[in-house]
């Protein structure tokens, strides 16, 4: 039976200005701690015989990435490249977008049940959560094609980790809807086992810069 094993990271903490903010389509860098969320983060993976690598085209996914090639083995002795793969890039919230959390209750009245708005089409100028599903999903595919049987590490964002393992579990009955109750913090590492007749999470949310002050 192979096995291919999908390690999904997110980008390290963001600019503290985009805190509690839509961010999105919003091309912003990480901070001082989230490069050295990062640069944790590469530690861990570094003796990973990874056989793919997949970026989000995004800045702090790319920065994200930055310490995770210079420290791979894999990359450093067998030269393993890295993929920007478009379809994984971060969601649109539209007029959203920018906006903190508490602006867009002000201003739209839609708090918790954002993910109603998205999934309704009822934000103005957002990418509709159908829309969404099936750009991460085209994503997937590539990747799952490219990776058969291999190790594949995926930088990305929380929204597209959290499609995506709503995605890969759906034989298991994950809605979307559901993921919004799971944890994908800043620099965080979640890994998917995927066979052909079953997937399973086998690590998620695992904070490897975890003790840093």
């Amino acid at each position: 039976m192979e096995v291919t094993e999908l390690y999904w990271i997110r980008h390290g903490e963001v600019e503290e200005k985009y805190h509690f903010t839509f961010g999105g389509t919003i091309d912003m860098n990480l901070s001082p701690t989230g490069a050295r969320q990062a640069e944790q983060t590469a530690e861990y993976l570094k003796e990973l015989n990874v056989d793919r690598i997949y970026c989000s085209p995004m800045k702090r996914a790319r920065q994200t990435l930055a310490p995770i090639m210079e420290r791979s083995k894999a990359v450093l002795e067998r030269g393993i490249p890295h993929e920007i793969v478009d379809q994984i890039r971060e969601i649109d919230f539209g007029i959203w977008t920018g906006k903190s959390w508490k602006q867009v209750y002000e201003d739209h009245g839609v708090s918790h049940d954002w993910m109603d708005a998205l999934e309704s089409g009822s934000v103005e100028g957002a990418e509709k959560m159908g829309d969404f599903e099936r750009r991460v999903r085209s994503g997937i595919e590539q990747i799952l094609k490219e990776s058969h049987g291999k190790t594949a590490v995926i930088v990305c964002h929380g929204g597209v980790i959290r499609m995506a393992l709503s995605i890969l579990m759906e034989g298991h009955g994950l809605p979307v809807r559901a993921t919004s109750g799971l944890e994908v913090e800043y620099a965080s590492v979640t890994r998917v086992h995927v066979t052909e007749h079953n997937n399973t999470v086998e690590l998620l949310n695992f904070t490897p810069w975890r003790d840093l002050r």
